[in-house]
């Protein structure tokens, strides 16, 4: 069953928007040379799969899909080591000898033989000596990364059904439209296609142990690719550089013109990897582009990923400073401060000297900026807000957490204020059980924080903490909550600019009681002080979440630390770039065989079906199906396209139930089972009565005498691109109902659409039971649930979040049989627990029973946020 259960995200809904594209850079198709093709030409289809399969040249260097998956288990999956590799070739050879036949490599070092040969996905690596000065080595263009999906060829401009503006990728921004229009001024450049290079850069430590082994790679993405594909698992974003990491003694450390040499020695490495497209930043390079065709493109620098240390270098400004405005560090949220820009800078330095430009303007007059020699880039406008470190790790966690417990040390002693975050930490332990929400078993109190932790503890801590605070605390946490969560959705329209603006301007009002309390003297933070700066940047590069840290965060696992893992630890850096060039080819010749249907199945039925001289085919449906019955997910990524939303029942029934509803309702101890049962029939044959019409009879109601099949979990779907999905933006999640959850019962609660004014429609349900049954030849999948129902008319004014209460009538919870597809999706509550502290025994699988009222938690994820904004 199918239904849309997601309110469509402005500017994402395909009925709903409308896309202004450029009209003169138009990214028309070419041939090889350069000249324009005839419209509507189609490019070349990708080669077909052999008809048999037979075909060895199809896989070469390797000569059948047992050596491909071989070597791609055991050098990208597993990561074996050397010796493992040689241990599986003995332990294969073995079997196979005792038959006559023999294994293709004989060691090791033959199998990456055989890697290195793969002719696509070849990515060079090459070492560049540099001195403080001096010309910068030539090297090669490199062909535009070849995407295979969500693009956005064309700058655009993007409006929803009612004419809003919409934001959502970066081709939809202010930025890329005002490039086309500098790059249309010369009339050779009409019709080509622009391509700006997204690239972060951040230092990484690999090993404590050893020395502090560092680590400082830099890398790139195309910025035509959408934001979800950039954030999603895949090869969106790549490594591209290793800048060189300087040492010295402790005694020269802190001299200026070692610290000059550093930072100048920093902007000259990154002007030279950008070289090889400056030649093609004004005019036109052929370039194959993801659907096939050939055509003119124009590169640019893009928006640059770095985190606030990494700003200072990259601006060439004094720490403390703010590297988009020249607000000064003692009083950065002035309304006063303007803009930086280049130009602007220039012209400081030809009137000022270095001392002045330090101490007025946070200007360095010793370094001059990468982006200086390249065309239409300003360091400053395309520095990207950093989501994880300014938002979630800064503010969030080194701040407001940090603050709150400063607080309560103040206002109630040590003592108390130890016990009370006690009881808070006890708090974060015993909220319920929630698709994707990582549990808490000792509260907060863990020693290192990575961004994960706090984008987890994010979602539960407002209703953690409330109770202890003040109001306006609460309110400054509430404030701030909503701004993070407004500034990391996939597509933003202006009303969502607006929210943005007033939920600003609320947590700048509400956070002064960290001043009256007497936690902070000021509150003139650099990394608090960047949020002013995201609405523009938002109008800019569109959606924030393609441009986060995060991204080249997580990158640093593949790119760097797994393969210096598997280095010898001794000039590590040229063994993990060959590790690199390696995994790329195996990925790339991965494609090119899924492209070709060869990876269809596994191994083994592939190999059977070649044998057997069938085209090996795969089926689709049920191996769809054996992922969608894996009781042990809770949520994932949905890989694909966007699609409509929809919910079904798992689809293994659960045995040891009995099949008859009299009896069923004797075994959960339902006794009204039966008469809802009939009712519910009833009201799916001929439609729910009007509201003043009397109930229906029970003996009016149909009689079933088939059988009831129980499950124990059902599967939602839906687009929540804000979310961890897939490059489609789909998010899969679990509902359970289960006697027997790891020793415990389960009973998720679920968003439930029934209609009307208040909680925008929805109610909550607490699963009891997950059924299906068929009656008239129709197949039913329902749930029967505990209602529990808002309390007021409107969300509480200091969390915002909705406060529910369990239904009861004459003091027993209420009881209903519901549709599976009148399910919205799962939902979070959070025991409403006033001041009174938690035993320390209590265990979270008692919370959905144990308090009065709960809030409806609407930062669970970016969906719930929005969905119930």
């Amino acid at each position: 069953m199918h239904r849309q259960i997601t309110p469509a995200l402005d500017g994402e809904d395909e009925n709903t928007f409308e896309c202004r594209f450029h009209p003169d850079l138009k990214a028309l198709p070419c041939d090889a040379d350069g000249e324009y093709l005839p419209p509507f030409s189609v490019p070349p289809p990708p080669p077909a799969p052999p008809a048999d399969g037979q075909d060895p040249t199809a896989w070469q260097p390797f000569s059948s899909r047992l050596e491909f998956d071989f070597a791609d288990f055991h050098f990208t999956q597993l990561q074996s080591s050397e010796r493992e590799v040689n241990k599986a070739l003995d332990l294969w050879a073995a079997s196979v000898t005792q038959f006559g036949g023999h294994v293709p490599w004989n060691n090791a070092a033959e199998l990456y033989a055989t890697i290195d040969s793969i002719q696509s996905g070849h990515m060079p690596w090459k070492t560049y000596e540099m001195r403080y000065t001096g010309p910068l080595p030539p090297r090669n263009a490199s062909e535009m990364d070849d995407a295979n999906d969500h693009v956005n060829m064309v700058p655009y401009k993007q409006f929803n059904h009612s004419g809003k503006r919409v934001w959502s990728n970066l081709m939809s921004g202010d930025w890329a439209w005002n490039q086309a229009n500098l790059l249309a001024q010369n009339p050779d450049n009409l019709g080509c296609m622009f391509v700006p290079v997204i690239s972060g850069s951040d230092k990484t430590t690999v090993s404590v142990a050893t020395g502090h082994q560092e680590y400082h790679p830099v890398y790139a993405s195309p910025g035509i690719l959408s934001g979800p594909a950039r954030r999603a698992h895949g090869n969106g974003v790549l490594p591209v550089a290793f800048l060189a990491i300087p040492k010295t003694s402790k005694k020269h450390r802190k001299k200026a013109e070692y610290q000059r040499f550093c930072r100048q020695l920093y902007h000259s490495s990154l002007a030279l990897i950008y070289q090889p497209l400056k030649p093609f930043m004004e005019t036109p390079e052929v370039a194959r582009c993801p659907d096939g065709h050939w055509r003119r493109v124009i590169y640019g620098i893009g928006p640059y990923i770095a985190d606030y240390p990494e700003q200072v270098w990259l601006a060439a400004i004094v720490q403390n400073w703010c590297p988009k405005c020249d607000a000064r560090p003692d009083a950065l949220d002035t309304p006063d401060a303007n803009l930086r820009s280049h130009t602007k800078t220039e012209a400081l330095i030809q009137i000022f000297d270095p001392g002045i430009l330090w101490d007025e303007w946070g200007v360095r007059a010793d370094i001059v900026p990468f982006t200086t020699d390249f065309p239409r880039a300003d360091i400053h406008e395309l520095l990207s807000p950093d989501l994880l470190h300014q938002v979630i790790k800064g503010t969030f966690k080194d701040h407001l957490v940090t603050w709150v417990n400063e607080y309560l040390y103040l206002e109630h002693g040590e003592k108390r204020a130890l016990e009370i975050i006690q009881d808070i930490d006890r708090r974060l332990s015993a909220v319920p059980e929630f698709p994707g929400l990582r549990r808490f078993p000792d509260g907060r109190d863990f020693n290192q924080w990575t961004g994960d932790d706090s984008k987890a503890l994010m979602k539960i801590y407002l209703g953690a903490v409330a109770g202890y605070l003040p109001s306006d605390m609460i309110k400054c946490l509430s404030a701030f909550m909503d701004f993070c969560y407004l500034v990391r959705r996939n597509a933003i329209t202006s009303p969502d600019l607006t929210a943005i603006n007033e939920s600003l301007t609320r947590f700048h009002h509400y956070r002064e009681i960290f001043i009256i309390s007497g936690v902070r003297v000021d509150i003139s933070l650099p990394r608090q002080h960047s949020l002013v700066h995201y609405p523009r940047s938002i109008r800019l590069f569109g959606s924030l979440n393609g441009l986060c840290s995060s991204i080249t965060e997580s990158k640093h696992i593949k790119a760097v630390k797994e393969p210096w893992r598997r280095s010898s630890r001794y000039k590590a850096l040229s063994q993990m770039l060959l590790t690199l060039v390696r995994l790329d080819k195996l990925a790339t010749l991965r494609a090119v065989l899924t492209l070709r249907g060869m990876l269809t199945g596994t191994t083994t039925s592939y190999t059977a079906r070649v044998l057997a001289g069938e085209q090996p085919q795969m089926e689709a449906a049920a191996a769809a199906a054996a992922l969608a019955d894996d009781e042990e997910d809770d949520d994932g990524i949905v890989h694909g396209p966007r699609s409509l939303s929809d919910i079904e029942l798992a689809p293994t029934p659960q045995r040891g139930y009995p099949k008859t509803i009299e009896v069923l309702a004797a075994h959960i101890h339902q006794p009204r089972l039966p008469d809802l049962f009939r009712r519910f029939l009833y009201e799916e044959l001929h439609g729910p009565p009007d509201d003043n019409a009397p109930a229906v009879p029970i003996d009016a109601c149909p009689v079933f005498a088939g059988r009831i099949t129980v499950h124990h979990s059902a599967v939602a779907r839906f687009y929540a691109p804000s979310d961890l999905g897939g490059a489609g933006g789909m998010y899969r999640e679990r509902i359970r109902s289960n006697p027997n959850w790891h020793g415990y019962a389960r009973r998720d609660t679920c968003l439930v659409d029934v209609g009307g004014p208040i909680m925008h429609g929805l109610v909550i349900g607490r699963v009891i039971l997950f059924f299906s049954f068929v009656f008239s030849e129709r197949v039913f999948e329902c749930a029967l649930v505990n209602w529990l129902v808002p309390v007021g008319n409107a969300p509480d004014p200091d969390t915002g979040m909705w406060v529910v209460e369990l239904e009861r009538e004459r003091g027993i919870p209420t009881v209903a049989i519901i549709p599976v597809g009148s399910i919205a999706r799962a939902a979070h509550l959070i025991g409403v627990y006033g001041t009174r502290a938690l035993p320390e025994d209590f265990h979270f699988s008692d919370s959905l029973n144990a308090f009065n009222t709960y809030f409806l938690n609407r930062y669970a994820d970016h969906h719930m946020h929005e969905f119930l904004s």
